[in-house]
């Protein structure tokens, strides 16, 4: 059966793959499952149709015959275990990449995503300038941990994973802030990230929709 996922109906980040639905379809796109994707507006996300897959009212949403399944990381995990090519088949080779899975998501994206929503929503405030360089320590110090175990690997833990895959796509968004350029090879694995056939094809996917979007606007 073919799983549906949810995605922005106008992508707010422009089509610059930041939305969460690109995690889930660079993991598709990954592991070779086609898929279908169901476009929703801001007001459909919280209505009550939407909001019986997820609860908060968000994207992305996976469906499966009669799974459902909401939050980006789980339907990432869901996937790697359906599907070989996401997680190694060794046990504790396995259970290192689940652990950087988490570790992306709960120890690295939180600080990451504060800053970036900071700079966006709170940068007409007035305590814009004093609160700015503690937010940007709180990444630059985390990047620095994160930079410090990666070294000269190329991914976190011997081969690509859907560990990999997270955490580029979280350090993707701490882009804009320019702290990536005081650790290059945390640039060169989002690079790396990148290149791969599969999320180029996922980006492509997500950028259309926001082309498709803007020219019906016009």
């Amino acid at each position: 059966m073919t799983p549906i996922i949810t995605a922005f109906e106008r992508s707010p980040d422009r089509g610059q793959g930041l939305a969460r639905d690109m995690r889930v379809r660079w993991a598709l796109e990954e592991v070779g499952q086609s898929y279908d994707v169901r476009l929703v507006s801001f007001e459909d996300m919280k209505q009550a149709a939407h909001r019986a897959l997820h609860p908060f009212g968000q994207i992305p949403t996976y469906e499966e015959g009669d799974l459902a399944l909401f939050e980006s990381g789980a339907i990432v995990l869901h996937i790697a275990e359906r599907h070989a090519g996401l997680l190694p088949v060794a046990a504790n080779a396995r259970a290192r990449a689940i652990g950087w899975m988490f570790a992306a998501l709960n120890t690295v994206e939180p600080p990451v995503f504060e800053l970036s929503l900071f700079t966006v929503l709170e940068r007409d405030k007035p305590w814009y300038g004093e609160r700015l360089p503690m937010l940007e320590d709180r990444v630059r110090t985390r990047l620095g941990e994160l930079s410090a175990r990666l070294g000269g690997a190329d991914w976190l833990d011997a081969a690509f994973s859907g560990a990999d895959l997270l955490m580029v796509t979280v350090l993707r968004r701490a882009g804009r802030s320019g702290i990536l350029e005081d650790f290059p090879n945390l640039a060169a694995y989002i690079a790396r990230g990148e290149a791969r056939p599969a999320y180029q094809r996922a980006f492509a996917a997500q950028l259309a929709v926001f082309e498709a979007a803007s020219q019906e606007a016009s």
